[in-house]
This record gives structure tokens, C-alpha cells and sequence, in this order.
């Protein structure tokens, strides 16, 4: 038995999600330009300052938009951690 009210609802999770791939290839494709700049240039492959003003800066557009800004920064440290472990790697 299908239930089309759950049905829509697990339609639009599922272009949700689609979307939040497609966002994180294209930014993981710009963090690689950047870490393939900073490898060129000899800059370090983490900037505390940036991911620290970046994590207070996402923390508040979480909260104006009623998400958890806990589950936020936790998402976004995911992200940066992956990021700089990349950045890292094209300078060894």
C-alpha cells in the first residue's frame, strides 16, 4: 500500500539530498584550487582565522534559518577537516 502523502514527502528529501551532493562537489571543487594555490604559493593548508570566523558566520545563518547550530558547525568542521586533510596532501 503506498502512501502518497509519505511518497511526496520522500520526493523532495530525495532532490533535497541530490542538491546537497551537487553544493558539495562544486565547493570541494573550488576548495581544490585553493589548495593547489596554496601549495603553489607555500601557504599553510589550514587557516584557524578564516575556519573560525567561517564556523561563527554559519552558526548564525543557522539560527535565522531555525537548524541547530551545533549540527551546523559540527557538518561544516566535517567539511573543513576533509578540506584541509586534501590541501595537506597536495603539499607532501
Amino acid at each position: 500500500m503506498t502512501d502518497d502523502v509519505l511518497q511526496g514527502y520522500r520526493k523532495s528529501i530525495d532532490n533535497i539530498d541530490a542538491a546537497l551532493v551537487h553544493l558539495l562537489a562544486e565547493r570541494f571543487k573550488v576548495t581544490q584550487a585553493v589548495g593547489r594555490y596554496k601549495a603553489t604559493t607555500g601557504l599553510p593548508p589550514a587557516d584557524p582565522g578564516r575556519e573560525e570566523r567561517q564556523v561563527a558566520r554559519l552558526r548564525h545563518l543557522a539560527e535565522e534559518a531555525e537548524l541547530d547550530p551545533e549540527f551546523t558547525e559540527k557538518f561544516l568542521r566535517f567539511i573543513i577537516d576533509e578540506v584541509i586533510r586534501h590541501h595537506a596532501r597536495m603539499q607532501a
